[in-house]
């Protein structure tokens, strides 16, 4: 009697939309390993390229303005107006508690907490409006007092360093304000949460930013 031979069972592999075998991959979910999972979204990493050019950008203004602070024998220049240290360092804390308001957010999100993740980005848009609002305010009245961009080396180191910081504030409020209207389930998807780490990593980095104005170009 011939010994019947049992075949092995086939290995079945998933399919291409075409029909054809698709192998597992590393990081794909049928491979050994979520290497995708570890890597940088693509958003949050261009935002970090966006960051580091801003960074640079910065320092060499800074640069520009402490050799000319240094340089001069007085500073401020006589007769210049001094500029708002009280009402700036309140506007500073402004625009620190609206960082506070998108930590807020984010934590929201991790939660699906929808209301509250909409709730945070609108009070962190809100008080960068404030900050730019009340910014406007006192260049307003600078102005009046003889503080322009034309009135010497002093104006004019002071409105390129802080008007470019203003800017970027702009932008990223308008950053900011763009994610809030994104309409119901904005932030909770894969690809939304990562755009919104973007948003909120840009939107550190231009809070982060200011103090360091603040005490350059106020306090010092």
């Amino acid at each position: 009697m011939r010994e019947s031979r049992r075949r092995p069972p086939a290995l079945l592999v998933p399919a291409d939309g075409w029909g054809r075998p698709r192998f597992p991959t590393k990081g794909d979910g049928l491979g050994d390993g979520p290497a995708s999972e570890s890597s940088i979204p693509a958003p949050v990493l261009g935002t970090l390229f966006l960051i580091a050019g801003d960074v640079m950008l910065f320092a060499g203004l800074l640069f520009v303005f402490w050799v000319l602070r240094l340089a001069a024998p007085v500073w401020p220049p006589p007769l210049q107006p001094r500029l708002p240290v009280a009402l700036t360092a309140v506007n500073t804390l402004v625009l620190l508690a609206s960082s506070g308001a998108v930590v807020a957010a984010l934590r929201a999100r991790r939660r699906r907490d929808q209301a509250g993740l909409r709730r945070g980005l609108a009070l962190g848009a809100l008080l960068g409006g404030l900050f730019l609002a009340i910014q406007g305010y006192e260049w307003v009245r600078l102005i009046g007092f003889g503080l322009t961009a034309n009135s010497g080396i002093y104006g004019a180191i002071f409105y390129v360093l802080i008007g470019t910081h203003a800017v970027h504030v702009l932008a990223a409020l308008a950053w900011l304000a763009a994610t809030v209207g994104r309409g119901r389930g904005a932030g909770l998807g894969p690809d939304a949460a990562a755009r919104l780490e973007a948003c909120a990593l840009y939107w550190y980095f231009v809070v982060a930013l200011w103090p360091v104005l603040y005490v350059s170009v106020y306090l010092l």
